[in-house]
C-alpha cells in the first residue's frame, strides 16, 4: 500500500517540496494527511486517536472550526492551496501538434508514398555527365529536353504535397476533436458545486474551490468531491463501489468508519466532514495519477502479467480490507493499459494498402526490366554496337530514365488519395455527429461503430429515463393501470394521500420546473420521493403548500429510511391534540404491520392476513411482472391520552391503516423500442447488463424490445452467470463462455467484473461466422474497465462520470439510446464513403498503371505523362475523396447485417465494377492510342523522344481519361449494385461543386494557349527576365505541359542574344542527326517530334537573330499558309526543301507542325513580337 502512495508521489513532486515540517504553521503535513486516508475502519480510528485525540483534534491542528467552518479569507484559502494542494485533478497532458503529426506520418501508405515521392526526387535531380557522340548509338531521343527536365522534380513534390496535406489534415482534426473534449470537461467541472460551511454560513462553492480544512455539508445523492473525515453523521451510508467494486453500501459513523472519499456517493442519510485531501492527493486523485503517469510503468508490469492470464488480475474479488479497495483499483488499472488494436477499417485499409504496393513494385520491376531488355536488344543485338567507355554515362542515363518510368508506375499503383480519404469522412462524420449527441474523441471509433455486432448496454438512464414514476396504483379498492383521474377519488382519501407523502418525505426532495421549454420537470433528491411527489402533482395536487403548513422544524419524530426498516416514518401533532404518524416503505413489509385498509368511500375496513395474501398475489405480484417497485402508504392516529414510548420504534410503527399501494418504475425512454428494433434489424444484437434484480430487469428487457415472447434466449444473474463460465478452479474458459453469450440478452445483478468479462469473452470469441465487434455504454467508474475494453465505448455525458469518459471512445451528450443507432449509421456511412471511393480509386489505379506499363513497353513512353498523372492522382484523388466521403447517411445503411472483422473490403459487386469500367476505359484509351490519329487526321504521339512535350494525339488522350473518370465518379456513389447511380445527387452539393469544378478546371487546362487572351501578352514589359524558376514552378500544377514549354520559351527569348555562339554548335548537330533521322525514317515520325529534342530548342534563338524583318516574316507566313505539296508526311516538306536558312527551317518546320490551325501559339507570339 505505502508502494502505491510513494509511487503517486514521485509524479507530483512539487508540493512535497513545499512542505515544511509544520507545514506553513498548520499542524498536520500533506503526507501524514496522504497516510491517515489510506487507511479505513477500525485502523483509521485508532490512527486518529493516536495522533489526534480525536475530530475536533484534527479540525483544531487544520485550524478550522467544526461548527463555523474556515473564515471566508483570500490569503488563508491562497495558503491552504499552496500546501495541499487544489482541488483539481490536472488532465492528462494533451498531445502536442507535433505528436499528433508525428503520430499521423506512421501510416503504411504514407510510409509507402514518401520513399517513392523521395526516389522520384532524388533521380530528378541526378544530371548525367559527358557529351553524347555518333558512336553512342541513336542516343538523341534518350535525352531530356530541358522543359522535362526542370519539371521532372513536380512529380515527387507533388507527392510529398500530398502527404503532407494527409498528415496536417489527420493531425489537426485529431487536435481540433481533444479541444472540444476538454471544453465539454471544463463545462461540466465548472456546472459542479457542493455546500460547505464558511463563517457559520453555508455556501455553495464550485468543486474546485474546495480546500482542506474546509467543512463540508454531505446529504443523500452527493458525489464525494474530496476526502475527508467525517465529524457527525446521522444514517450515513456511502456507495464505494467506484472506488472499490464493492456493490454494498457502506456505513460511515464517526465512533466506526468515518473515512469519507472523493468520488464515491452518499446513497442515504447525512453529515458533515473536514476536507482532508484534495485534488491529486485524494484517492480518486491518486487513482487518475496512476492512469496517466502510470501508464508506462503499469505497461512494463503488464507485459509479465499478461503472460499469466490476463483476465485473473481482473478477476480478483476486491478484499474488504483496508487495501482492498487500492488493490483491486490498481489491478483493475493494469487490466485497462494495453492498447487497441487497431479499429476495423483501418486494419482492411492498411492490408490493402500493402498488397496495392506490392502489386505496384512487381509492376514497376516488370516495367523496368522490359524497357532495359529492350533497349540493351536493340542497340547491342540488333544495331551490333560496342559498349563504349566513354557512352557509359549516356547508357546510365538511359538506364535512369527506364528507373523514373519505373517509379512513375509505381507512384500510379499506390492510391495515396486513400488515407486523405479516410481522414475526411471520419473528419466529416465526426462534425456531423456531434450535432447527432455523439462527441467522438477517437476518430476510429467512428467507423468502427459500423461494424458493431453486439450492444452491451446499461439499463439505467441509457435504456431508461432515470427518473422513477408511479404508474400503477391501488386506492380505495380499485386497481389503477394508469393515474386515476383527482375525480374518481374519494375527497379523504386524496387528501390523506397528499399530506402523507408532501410531509413523510425529506424535505429536500423536490420536483422543480424544467429548465429548458419542453424538457421533463427536474427531480432534486431521493428518486424514488421524487415519484410519489410527482404522483401528487399528477393527482392536480400540489405539495410546497402542505410543507409551508407544516415546516420541517414542526415535525415532531422522524423515524429516517434505512434499508433494515425498509420504510420511513414522521409524526406530526395534530391541531385538535394527538399524533398522526405516516409511514411508507417496501409493501412486503408495511403491509404486514397494516391492520386496516381504506375501502372505496374512504372508511377503515380490516385487513386481515388472509386479505393481505389475497392482495399480494392479486396485485403485487402483477405489478411486480411489469418490472415495478411497489411502495406502501399508512397512517395511524394516536389520541392525546395514549401517547407512546416513541423510542420503541416496532410499537409505534405498527397497527397501521393502508392508504395505497403504488408501483414504481424507471420509465423506458420512448423511443428506445424503435431505436432497438432498428438494431436488430440492422443485425446488432442488444444484451442489457444492469445491477438491477432479475424481474425489473427481464420486464424492461421485454418493454424494449431486447427479448421478445418465443425466442430462445438467456436472462441471468451474475452469480449463476459466473458459475457457467468459470472451471472448478474458478478460473474463467473461453469454451464455456462461447455456450452461454450468443443466447445471454439479460445479465441482472452483474458486477463490472461480470461486464468486463462478458465483453472481453464477446471479443475473444472466434465461434459463429465472424468475429464479433463490441460496443458498450456505461457511466459509472466501475464500468471503466469494459469500457476500455470494448471496441467502442460510449459513456454518458450528463450522468458519467470522469473516469468512464476518460475511458470511453464516444461521448454520448443527451446519454440516449438512439444517439447510439446515429452512431452506427454514420459509421456504416463512413465505411461505404471509404468503398465508394476505393471503387473509384482503384479503377483510375488499374487503368492508369496498365496504360503507364503497357504504353512504356510497347511506345517507349508512357501516354499520361508523369505531371499529367499527378494531376489526375493529386487533384482527382483529392477532390474526389471530399466528393465521396461526404455524402449523407441515409436510414437504409440499418438494413443491412454488418461486414464484421473480417470481409474483405472489395466486395464482389465492387470487383466486378472496378474490372468492368477497367476493362471499358482501357478499351478507348488503347484505341485512341493505336488508331487515334487516324480518327482525328492529327499526328501521331507515338514512339516520340523520351519525354518530348505532349502532342495533340497525347491531349486527346489525355483528355478522354480524365472525363471517363470524372463520369465513373458519379458511377463510383453506388456500391451495392443499385441501378439509379443518381439517386439524391442533388443532396450532397460538395458532390455536385466538384464534379463540374473538375470538369471546367480540365476544360482550361487543356485549352491551347493562343485562345487565351491574358497568356498572349505574356513575355512584355520590362524586368520579366527576372522570373525565377520557383516562379514559374508555382503555377506548374494548372498549366499544361506545351503551355509551359511557351512560358519558358518567351523568357529565354530574351536571354538569348548571348547564346549565338551556341547556335552554330546546333546547327552542327542538327545537321547530323538529320541525316541519322532520315536515313532511318521509322525512327521519327514528325519533324515536330524531332524539333522537339533537346538539340534542337526551337525557343533558344528563333528570334535572336537580328537578320529578320517583318516583310521577311510576313513573306514567309505567306508561302506557309498556301496548301503543303502532298507528300507521304505532311510535316516533312520542310526537309525536302533542304536546309537554306535556319530561321527558315525553324520556322518553317514549327509553323508547319501547327499548320493545321493558323492561330497557333508560336505564330501568335511571333505576331505579338
Amino acid at each position: 500500500m505505502g508502494d502505491m502512495a510513494n509511487s503517486s508521489i514521485e509524479f507530483h513532486p512539487k508540493p512535497q517540496q513545499r512542505e515544511a515540517p509544520h507545514a506553513g504553521g498548520f499542524g498536520c503535513t500533506l503526507a501524514e494527511l496522504r497516510t491517515l486516508m489510506e487507511l479505513r475502519g477500525a485502523e483509521a480510528l485508532q490512527k486518529i486517536q493516536e495522533a489526534y485525540g480525536d475530530v475536533s483534534g484534527l479540525c483544531r491542528r487544520l485550524k478550522t472550526s467544526p461548527t463555523e467552518g474556515l473564515a471566508d479569507n483570500t490569503n488563508d484559502l491562497e495558503k491552504r492551496r499552496q500546501i495541499y494542494g487544489q482541488n483539481f485533478i490536472p488532465p492528462k497532458q494533451p498531445k502536442t501538434f507535433l505528436q499528433l503529426v508525428w503520430e499521423a506520418l506512421q501510416d503504411v501508405t504514407l510510409i509507402i508514398l514518401e520513399v517513392a515521392a523521395i526516389v522520384s526526387l532524388g533521380l530528378s535531380f541526378y544530371a548525367p555527365p559527358g557529351e553524347e557522340s555518333e558512336a553512342c548509338g541513336n542516343v538523341s531521343g534518350g535525352a531530356e529536353d530541358e522543359g522535362e527536365a526542370e519539371a521532372g522534380w513536380i512529380e515527387g513534390a507533388a507527392i510529398l504535397l500530398s502527404v503532407i496535406c494527409v498528415v496536417l489534415v489527420t493531425a489537426f482534426n485529431d487536435w481540433s476533436k481533444e479541444k472540444q473534449f476538454r471544453g465539454l470537461q471544463s463545462r461540466i467541472e465548472q456546472e459542479q458545486k457542493f455546500t460547505v460551511i464558511r463563517n457559520g454560513q453555508l455556501l455553495q462553492v464550485p468543486v474546485a474551490a474546495l480546500v482542506v480544512g474546509d467543512i463540508a455539508q454531505v446529504k443523500y445523492g452527493d458525489l464525494l468531491p474530496a476526502d475527508g473525515v467525517l465529524i457527525q453523521g446521522n444514517d450515513l451510508k456511502i456507495d464505494e463501489s467506484s472506488l472499490t467494486g464493492e456493490s454494498d453500501h457502506v456505513r460511515k459513523a464517526a465512533d466506526k468508519d468515518p473515512m469519507l472519499l472523493s468520488g464515491t456517493h452518499v446513497m442515504e442519510g447525512s453529515g458533515r466532514m473536514v476536507v482532508t485531501a484534495v485534488g491529486v492527493n485524494s484517492q480518486t486523485g491518486i487513482i487518475f495519477t496512476l492512469l496517466g503517469a502510470g501508464g508506462e510503468e503499469e505497461e512494463k508490469k503488464d507485459k509479465k502479467a499478461k503472460k499469466q492470464d490476463g483476465a485473473v488480475a481482473m478477476e480478483m474479488q476486491p478484499l474488504k480490507s483496508a487495501e482492498g479497495g487500492e488493490m483491486e483499483e490498481r489491478e483493475k488499472k493494469k487490466a485497462n493499459v494495453p492498447k487497441k488494436e487497431k479499429s476495423v477499417l483501418q486494419g482492411k485499409l492498411t492490408k490493402l494498402a500493402v498488397q496495392i504496393g506490392k502489386a505496384g513494385l512487381v509492376m514497376s520491376a516488370i516495367t523496368v526490366i522490359i524497357l532495359v531488355l529492350y533497349f540493351v536488344i536493340e542497340t547491342f543485338v540488333v544495331e551490333g554496337r560496342v559498349w563504349l567507355a566513354e557512352c557509359t554515362p549516356v547508357y546510365v542515363q538511359y538506364f535512369v530514365k527506364f528507373f523514373i518510368i519505373g517509379v512513375t508506375v509505381l507512384v500510379v499503383a499506390v492510391p495515396e488519395g486513400l488515407p486523405l480519404a479516410v481522414t475526411i469522412s471520419l473528419a466529416y462524420s465526426v462534425k456531423k455527429m456531434m450535432k447527432d449527441n455523439n462527441l467522438v474523441r477517437h476518430l476510429d471509433a467512428c467507423e468502427t461503430m459500423g461494424n458493431a455486432t453486439a450492444i452491451c448496454s446499461d439499463k439505467t438512464g441509457t435504456l431508461t429515463t432515470n427518473r422513477m414514476t408511479v404508474v400503477q396504483s391501488y386506492l380505495g379498492d380499485t386497481h389503477y393501470k394508469e393515474i386515476p383521474a383527482p375525480s374518481a377519488l374519494t375527497p379523504k382519501i386524496l387528501d390523506l394521500l397528499v399530506h402523507a407523502i408532501s410531509i413523510n418525505s425529506a424535505y429536500t426532495t423536490k420536483i422543480l420546473p424544467p429548465e429548458k421549454e419542453g424538457a421533463l420537470p427536474r427531480q432534486v433528491g431521493n428518486k424514488t420521493e421524487c415519484a410519489l411527489l410527482g404522483f401528487v402533482l399528477d393527482l392536480k395536487r400540489d405539495f410546497q403548500p402542505v410543507r409551508e403548513q407544516i415546516p420541517e422544524d414542526k415535525l415532531y419524530k422522524v423515524y429516517t429510511f434505512n434499508s433494515v426498516r425498509k420504510s420511513m416514518s414522521t409524526v406530526i401533532r395534530m391541531p385538535e391534540g394527538g399524533f398522526r404518524l405516516f409511514s411508507k416503505g417496501a409493501s412486503e413489509i408495511l403491509l404486514k404491520k397494516c391492520s386496516n385498509i381504506l375501502n372505496s368511500n374512504g372508511e377503515l375496513r380490516s385487513f386481515r392476513p388472509r386479505d393481505r395474501d389475497d392482495m399480494v398475489k392479486k396485485i403485487i405480484e402483477p405489478m411486480a411482472c411489469d418490472g415495478l417497485r411497489t411502495i406502501c402508504i399508512a397512517y395511524r392516529d394516536f389520541s392525546a391520552a395514549q401517547e407512546p414510548d416513541w423510542d420503541n420504534e416496532n410499537e409505534v410503527v405498527g397497527d397501521l391503516t393502508c392508504i395505497a399501494v403504488v408501483g414504481i418504475e424507471d420509465p423506458v425512454r420512448p423511443e428506445v423500442p424503435e431505436a432497438i428494433r432498428k438494431c436488430q434489424r440492422a443485425g446488432i444484437t442488444v444484451r442489457m447488463v444492469t445491477g438491477d434484480n432479475i424481474n425489473t430487469a427481464r420486464a424492461i428487457a421485454a418493454k424494449c424490445g431486447i427479448i421478445q415472447p418465443g425466442e430462445d434466449f438467456l436472462c441471468l444473474e451474475g452469480k449463476e452467470f459466473n458459475r457457467r463460465i468459470r472451471n472448478e478452479k474458478g478460473e474463467i474458459e473461453q469454451e464455456r463462455l462461447d455456450k452461454v453469450w450468443p443466447k445471454l440478452r439479460v445479465l441482472a445483478r452483474s458486477s463490472p467484473t461480470d461486464k468486463h468479462t462478458l465483453v472481453k469473452g464477446i471479443i475473444d470469441s472466434t465461434t459463429g461466422e465472424q468475429r464479433q465487434v463490441v460496443a458498450v455504454t456505461g457511466d459509472g467508474t466501475n464500468d471503466g474497465p469494459a469500457l476500455k475494453k470494448a471496441d467502442v465505448g460510449f459513456a454518458m455525458g450528463i450522468a458519467g462520470t470522469d473516469v468512464a469518459k476518460e475511458a470511453s471512445d464516444i461521448i454520448l451528450t443527451d446519454d440516449n439510446f438512439t444517439s447510439i443507432v446515429k452512431a452506427v449509421m454514420w459509421g456504416r456511412n463512413v465505411y461505404d464513403s471509404i468503398s465508394k471511393f476505393l471503387q473509384f480509386q482503384l479503377t483510375v489505379n488499374v487503368v492508369a498503371v496498365i496504360v503507364a506499363f503497357t504504353g512504356a513497353c510497347i511506345t517507349q513512353d508512357s501516354p499520361l505523362k508523369a505531371v499529367q498523372m499527378l494531376w489526375v492522382n493529386l487533384i482527382m484523388d483529392t477532390f474526389a475523396s471530399l466528393a465521396l466521403a461526404t455524402e449523407p447517411p441515409t436510414e437504409s445503411l440499418l438494413l443491412r447485417k454488418p461486414y464484421g472483422r473480417d470481409k474483405p473490403l472489395i466486395s464482389r459487386t465492387m470487383m466486378k465494377n472496378i474490372l468492368g469500367h477497367a476493362v471499358y476505359q482501357l478499351t478507348i484509351i488503347f484505341t485512341l492510342l493505336f488508331v487515334g490519329e487516324l480518327f482525328f487526321d492529327i499526328d501521331s504521339g507515338r514512339n516520340a523522344p523520351l519525354h518530348s512535350p505532349p502532342s495533340e494525339h497525347y491531349t486527346i488522350i489525355f483528355n478522354t481519361f480524365v472525363m471517363m473518370q470524372l463520369f465513373n465518379e458519379i458511377n463510383a456513389r453506388k456500391i451495392h449494385g443499385e441501378r439509379n447511380v443518381f439517386d439524391g445527387i442533388f443532396g450532397n452539393p460538395i458532390f455536385c461543386t466538384i464534379v463540374l469544378g473538375t470538369f471546367g478546371i480540365q476544360v482550361i487546362a487543356t485549352i491551347p494557349t493562343s485562345q487565351l487572351k491574358c497568356l498572349k501578352e505574356a513575355g512584355h514589359g520590362p524586368g520579366k527576365d527576372e522570373m525565377t524558376d520557383e516562379e514559374l514552378a508555382e503555377g506548374e500544377e494548372e498549366i499544361d505541359h506545351a503551355e509551359r514549354e511557351l512560358r519558358r520559351g518567351q523568357i529565354l527569348w530574351f536571354r538569348g542574344l548571348n547564346r549565338i555562339q551556341t547556335q552554330i554548335r546546333v546547327v552542327k548537330a542538327f545537321r547530323s542527326s538529320l541525316y541519322e533521322g532520315l536515313e532511318k525514317p521509322e525512327s521519327k515520325s514528325s519533324i515536330h517530334n524531332f524539333m522537339a529534342t533537346p538539340e534542337f530548342l526551337i525557343n533558344d534563338y528563333t528570334h535572336n537573330i537580328p537578320l529578320i524583318d517583318d516583310t521577311d516574316v510576313d513573306e514567309n507566313e505567306e508561302r506557309l499558309r498556301a496548301p503543303p505539296p502532298p507528300s507521304p508526311n505532311q510535316n516533312n516538306n520542310a526537309i525536302d526543301s533542304g536546309i537554306y536558312l535556319t530561321t527558315h527551317v525553324t520556322k518553317s518546320a514549327t509553323s508547319s507542325a501547327f499548320s493545321s490551325r493558323p492561330g497557333s501559339p508560336l505564330h501568335s507570339v511571333e505576331t505579338s513580337l
